[in-house]
């Protein structure tokens, strides 16, 4: 997804009170109700009660960081339509992390793969959103774009539970997160990226290699050859984006 420029707060007008963006706190509530009772329909189904407990903690956390960064960072009235059809994927995406901790099963898999595919369906609905409404913003490009990571790194570490690839698909999960890390370090890694429909086409490409190598059809060393195909796409693109990083510096 394109990198936005993140907003530097400081240099924002202070304001006496931030408030939350009209309509944020009752989405976040709902889409957090949402996940725990999908996770209690699932826990019954999978004999997993501790499902619940994980999902619970994960939404509650997750739901809570979305209200405290909505309130600093996006600046409209309402959280918008664009964003709450994001909620919805980063809903979903939570219960899949939920779900690590249960036993593989095919029924399981089935399941992960109907979750992680309706996660794939509304990504770009959003986009469609906002620009058809007038609500695109930084904040929720940035969103949009977490989502797609903990989307990435939770399918991953699912395909590695259930036997379909070694640890080493992990690093389809991780690769974006140590790229953030290592622009702390390498200063001109985080200058920001013009947008790019190859990036896109590559998000969605992993995923569904994610999504491949999960489904209980495709059994080893098949689910690993289609998960080694996607990381192997996701760390192209990562190598011209940093080669037009190092370009744009000099």
């Amino acid at each position: 997804m394109p990198t936005p420029r993140i907003v530097d707060i400081e240099q924002r007008p202070s304001s006496p009170a931030r408030r939350w963006p009209r309509g944020a706190a009752a989405a976040i509530a709902l889409a957090v109700l949402a996940a725990v009772s999908a996770a209690a329909l699932l826990a019954q189904w999978l004999d997993d009660a501790a499902l619940v407990l994980r999902a619970a903690v994960l939404a509650v956390g997750g739901g809570g960081l979305l209200l405290w960064l909505a309130a600093r960072n996006l600046d409209a009235e309402a959280f918008g339509a664009a964003n709450a059809v994001t909620l919805v994927r980063a809903a979903l995406t939570v219960l899949l992390v939920a779900v690590l901790g249960t036993a593989p099963t095919p029924v399981l898999g089935w399941t992960l793969v109907g979750v992680g595919g309706a996660v794939v369906a509304l990504d770009g609905v959003d986009g469609a959103l906002a620009r058809g409404r007038g609500e695109s913003s930084a904040f929720g490009a940035r969103f949009d774009m977490e989502t797609d990571a903990l989307l990435i790194l939770a399918l991953a570490a699912l395909v590695w539970q259930h036997g379909k690839a070694g640890a080493w698909i992990l690093a389809a999960g991780l690769t974006r997160y140590l790229f953030v890390a290592a622009s702390w370090a390498i200063r001109w890694l985080g200058a920001a990226l013009p947008p790019s429909r190859r990036r896109q086409a590559v998000c969605v490409v992993q995923i569904v290699s994610l999504l491949g190598a999960l489904a209980p059809i495709v059994m080893p060393p098949w689910s690993a050859a289609v998960a080694v195909a996607g990381l192997a796409t996701l760390v192209w693109s990562f190598a011209v984006d940093v080669r037009w990083l190092a370009r744009a510096r000099s």
